[in-house]
């Protein structure tokens, strides 16, 4: 769980904005928590809300069931494993292997954490009773990354040295092969070196610039 950090008080004795702010982040990363350990069914907001140390009443004033307060620990989850744009456009290469092997190791880099592993689990465990969280991972999270891989692959197409007849399609599948596989296998608890992501990541990338080449 993320360190909340303790702030002073008002005179008051009412709970300042930062304070207020820290406390909402506590509840939402707790409440990922709980949903994760015992699924949505057998999670309660009792529990959650004693957990941080709130009554019933604090929670149910801004979320009025359960559903909501699940959806919004995800998709503060999803919020934070967003690339900033400008980050994603930093790691544009003059050559493609090397813009490949930077987007590959960052964002395997963030998956692989333990809050982004936790909310790949809640994905696959949940996403049958909220699709939409499925769809808004992939919008918010995974789609730009592939909208950008696919202006790279344009850019380098325009030279003829590769052939791009359906970029959006070749960056999709490159990502799922190079992300998507090692994710899967930390997800399922088994443990992946750094040198193995990336002989990994050097692999795949090899493999994809060999496909996409002009003959």
């Amino acid at each position: 769980m993320d360190q909340i950090t303790s702030l002073p008080r008002s005179r008051a004795g009412r709970p300042t904005r930062e304070q207020a702010e820290a406390r909402h982040a506590e509840l939402l990363e707790t409440a990922l928590d709980h949903f994760l350990d015992r699924g949505f069914e057998q999670a309660t907001i009792e529990a959650i809300a004693a957990s941080v140390n709130m009554t019933k009443r604090t929670v149910y004033a801004r979320y009025p069931d359960k559903a909501s307060l699940f959806l919004a620990a995800v998709r503060r989850a999803i919020d934070r494993m967003i690339v900033p744009k400008g980050k994603l456009h930093a790691l544009a290469k003059d050559d493609l292997e090397s813009t490949l092997v930077a987007v590959a190791r960052l964002r395997l880099k963030q998956l692989m954490t333990p809050e982004g592993l936790k909310l790949q689990r809640i994905i696959n465990t949940e996403s049958y009773r909220f699709p939409e969280i499925f769809v808004e991972a992939y919008e918010r999270g995974a789609r730009p990354i592939i909208v950008f891989i696919a202006d790279q692959l344009r850019r380098h197409a325009a030279p003829g040295s590769i052939a791009a007849s359906n970029p959006e399609q070749a960056a999709a599948a490159f990502m799922s092969e190079v992300v998507g596989g090692p994710v899967r296998f930390a997800v399922s608890g088994n443990f992946m070196s750094e040198r193995k992501i990336e002989e990994r990541i050097a692999f795949t990338v090899r493999l994809f610039i060999e496909g996409v080449k002009t003959v």
